[in-house]
This record gives C-alpha cells, sequence and structure tokens, in this order.
C-alpha cells in the first residue's frame, strides 16, 4: 500500500470522526447513525445494488474529470456534458425502433457522441481562440442546461405529463435488471479497463500524463499539446455522456427535468479527492454512492436529516486534500526515520 493510499484512507477516517463528533453535538447517536448509513446502502443485495447503480454516473463523472486534471486540461464540462449525452441517447430512443441488439449499442453510441461533440466545442474554441477551457466549459454547462429543458418541455415533452419530460424511449433500449442489478453497472469495469488501458500502457496516454506534469517537457519530447488538447477533450466529454445516456437508459427510461442532478460535480468531486487516479476514483465513486444510498434509510431510521451526507462529502473532500501532502510527508519521514535506525543496527 503505497503512501498517498495511507494519507488518503487516514483522511476518510478522520472526516468520518470528524461527522461523529458533529452527531454528537447535534443530539443524534453517531454509531447507530453509521450503522443505518451503510445498512441501507451495503448490507443486503437490494441496497448493495442500488449503490452499484447510483454509482454510474459518479464513477463516469469522475473519471472524466480525472483524465482531464491528470493530463493538465481544466474540464469542468462534465454537467454540460452528461445532460447532452443523456439528450441524444434520449432522442434516438425515441425516434427508432430497432432490435435490442442494435438499439442498445447505437443509443450508447449516441450518449458518448453528444457528450464529446458538447465538450469538442470547448476544444475548438481554445484551439481556435485560445480562450481558457476552465470559462468555456462552465458557460457551456448552462447553455446545456438551458437548451435540454427547453427541449423536453417544448418539441419533447410528453403531453401526458404533469411535467417537463419526454415519453419513455423505444423498450428495446432499456438496460435490463437481472435479480437486484442493473445491467447499467456492468458498463463500469469495461471502461475503466479501457481508460486505465490508454492513460498507463499507450503512448498516447503517455503524453497525456506528462502533458499535466510538465506541458512545456512534454513538448520538447515531441508530443504535440494542442492535438493532444483536442483528444482528451473529447474522450473526457464522452465519458460524461456516457453516464448521461446510461442514466436514461438504466434508471427513468426518459429525460426528466434535473436529470444530472449533482452527478456531474460530485464526479468533480471526486476525481479531487482521488488525486486524479483512476483506482482511486472508481473506490472514492463507490464510497460516495454507497453514502448517497443510504442517506434515505438514515433520515427515516434516526431522524438525520439526509444534508448530512453532503456535508460528510464536503468535509470528506476538505480533510483529505488539505491532509494530503502533510500525511504523505510525515510518512515519508517515518520511513526515512525506520531505514535509518535500520542501517545502524
Amino acid at each position: 500500500m503505497n503512501k498517498k493510499t495511507v494519507s488518503s484512507l487516514l483522511g476518510l477516517l478522520f472526516a468520518l470522526l470528524m461527522g461523529a463528533l458533529i452527531l454528537l453535538i447535534e443530539g443524534y447517536n453517531p454509531l447507530e447513525t453509521y450503522s443505518a448509513l451503510f445498512r441501507f446502502s451495503i448490507f443486503d443485495l437490494y441496497s448493495l445494488a442500488t449503490t452499484f447503480k447510483n454509482s454510474v454516473p459518479l464513477i463516469l463523472t469522475g473519471l472524466s474529470a480525472t483524465i482531464a486534471f491528470a493530463s493538465g486540461i481544466d474540464n469542468l464540462g462534465q454537467p454540460g456534458q452528461l445532460v447532452m449525452g443523456a439528450l441524444a441517447a434520449t432522442a434516438i430512443g425515441l425516434f427508432f425502433d430497432l432490435p435490442g441488439y442494435l438499439m442498445i449499442p447505437l443509443l450508447i453510441l449516441m450518449a458518448m457522441l453528444g457528450g464529446a461533440l458538447w465538450s469538442g466545442v470547448a476544444a475548438l474554441l481554445k484551439s481556435a481562440f485560445n480562450m481558457s477551457e476552465f470559462i468555456i466549459t462552465l458557460m457551456l454547462n448552462m447553455i446545456a442546461d438551458f437548451f435540454t429543458a427547453w427541449v423536453i418541455t417544448y418539441p419533447l415533452m410528453d403531453t401526458g405529463a404533469y411535467s417537463p419530460m419526454t415519453p419513455r424511449i423505444n423498450p428495446t433500449a432499456w438496460l435490463a435488471d437481472y435479480g437486484e442489478l442493473n445491467t447499467s453497472t456492468l458498463f463500469i469495469p469495461a471502461v475503466m479497463l479501457v481508460a486505465w488501458f490508454i492513460f498507463h500502457r499507450t503512448k498516447m496516454g503517455y503524453e497525456w500524463r506528462m502533458m499535466g506534469k510538465n506541458r512545456l517537457f512534454a513538448q520538447i519530447g515531441g508530443s504535440e499539446p494542442k492535438k493532444n488538447f483536442i483528444k482528451v477533450m473529447l474522450l473526457t466529454g464522452a465519458f460524461a455522456g456516457l453516464a448521461g445516456g446510461l442514466v436514461v437508459m438504466g434508471g427513468p427510461r426518459r429525460f426528466v427535468r434535473g436529470l444530472g442532478a449533482n452527478y456531474a460535480w460530485d464526479g468533480v468531486m471526486i476525481a479531487v479527492v482521488a488525486d486524479s487516479a483512476i483506482i482511486p476514483t472508481l473506490l472514492y465513486g463507490l464510497f460516495v454512492g454507497a453514502l448517497q444510498t443510504g442517506a434515505i434509510g438514515m433520515e427515516l431510521i434516526t431522524a438525520v436529516p439526509r444534508e448530512f451526507i453532503l456535508m460528510m462529502q464536503a468535509i470528506i473532500l476538505l480533510v483529505v486534500v488539505a491532509s494530503r501532502e502533510s500525511l504523505t510527508l510525515f510518512l515519508q519521514q517515518r520511513s526515512i526515520k525506520h531505514q535509518t535506525r535500520q542501517r545502524e543496527r
């Protein structure tokens, strides 16, 4: 277990202790609260399957942010890319009627394409006019939000609904449930494997990692930052768009108002806490998914408001990120002292 992993686990433990202290101050029982929280998220088959399903958009948007940040690119457009991917998948699901073995891959492809095209707008503006992708992607989030709200309120609105939403997509495009498990979760291992392989086992991924550490060094070494920037933007947009498509296909099977929720921003938070590393992004995504899944049961059993989970996420972000360097330095010093003593003996 490396030092970063140890420091992250210690930071996570400290955040849980801080949460327990706050519960005590407010008059709640921390053990009872945490017991209810995790009982309704991981301690039975239905809860665990629900946690996996809820973690899908968190992990995919987190993976999108992780690859972007690790490549030195400030792509904060995951919310907009998610809803545009969801809208693309919904539109195809409404107007096409194909067998499931064709329909599902088509909607997956269109969701990824929708997200990639939306991130491609930011990449084009950056490449053509040297505009900040940080600002562009944030602004595009708002445009995507308003645009999708207009689409589901007027041209694609279900006339029988009482609030803005589309009709349900063709049933052949639904991601089925096998027992308690929704098949949208099966995409996560495949996507994680592809992302890890690209980022750690290809020349392109090596150039991205070097670009993230030192853009000038990467350029001197022969990589092309502009081309790599576009590639990273398109790939990360595709991952965020895929998250939106899977939410539609595995969940409400239609585009409903507020579909994106806070998935994408939580994904960005997960990427920051994971220090822009792929495997920790998966693990933190599952952990945050468990917190959010267990929140309702926790509130019913202990009367602790579910907003406590939002506070816990903020504490985890602050504690883990703020303590990462100091804990890593402390562990390094301990390791050096231990090695010195061993040599003296």
